[in-house]
């Protein structure tokens, strides 16, 4: 399995509160997030793993550069304008086949990770893609996820509905078919990646969900201590 992290926001909500430290680099009971996210990757049979940095965060692109791993590490900095834009972005890096993708302020457990990592694995064919879900509510624009009892993935709703179960925890395991879907997309000036989303749809990719019971978001400042007991337990 190849991973991708997009790590080329600017985290000005933390800078505004007085977090100092770029976003990815933000520790959580000692360990930089980013450093985190790699750590799991790694544990979960990466065979590569791709980043996005922003151009003015030198820190985050020194931190990677001290990193060694015995799979490739691919690295871009570029400063771009939305988060499907840094996705576009390292498309052009990742290899081929089959990946996981994920922000890097989007902290859950890892043996929850592991075990959704293992059933896109053992999925096989049968989906073209399994996106992390959760009935936790902690985005303040939260993306609904529509699915049938199956969960199989019906679409992608801006505003809760009757009956609604799930968020997208922003988490996204796909194959080569999202990459086209993607280019597509950007042609079209599409810059939101909820649209994307929709758009997987629209193209008729098989989906399914995956629910996790909690995965979180570190955007502001006191979302830091809330992290760091979520992940403790």
């Amino acid at each position: 399995m190849n991973y991708a992290i997009i790590a080329a926001g600017e985290g000005s909500r933390l800078a505004q509160e007085g977090v100092k430290k770029p976003k990815p680099l933000v520790e959580l009971n000692g360990e930089p997030m980013i450093g985190r996210l790699i750590g799991i990757f790694t544990r979960c049979n990466a065979e590569s793993i791709s980043i996005i940095v922003n151009q003015e965060m030198t820190e985050v692109k020194e931190y990677l550069d001290s990193i060694e791993l015995g799979i490739p590490l691919n690295i871009v900095v570029k400063s771009t304008p939305s988060s499907m834009h840094s996705f576009y972005e390292l498309s052009r890096i990742m290899p081929g086949g089959k990946f996981c993708l994920t922000t890097v302020d989007t902290i859950f457990r890892e043996e929850d990770f592991a075990r959704y990592i293992a059933a896109y694995e053992a999925a096989g064919d049968e989906c073209d893609g399994m996106m992390a879900v959760t009935p936790f509510i902690d985005d303040e624009k939260p993306l609904y996820v529509d699915t049938d009892a199956d969960l199989w993935v019906k679409g992608f709703l801006d505003e809760h509905y009757p009956g609604a179960r799930y968020i997208s925890g922003g988490v996204y395991a796909l194959d080569g078919k999202a990459i086209n879907v993607l280019e597509q997309c950007m042609e079209r000036g599409i810059s939101r990646m909820r649209n994307f989303q929709r758009a997987l749809i629209e193209n008729g990719l098989r989906l399914k969900a995956f629910p996790i019971d909690k995965i979180v978001d570190v955007d502001h400042a006191g979302d830091i201590a809330t992290a760091e007991n979520f992940i403790r337990g």
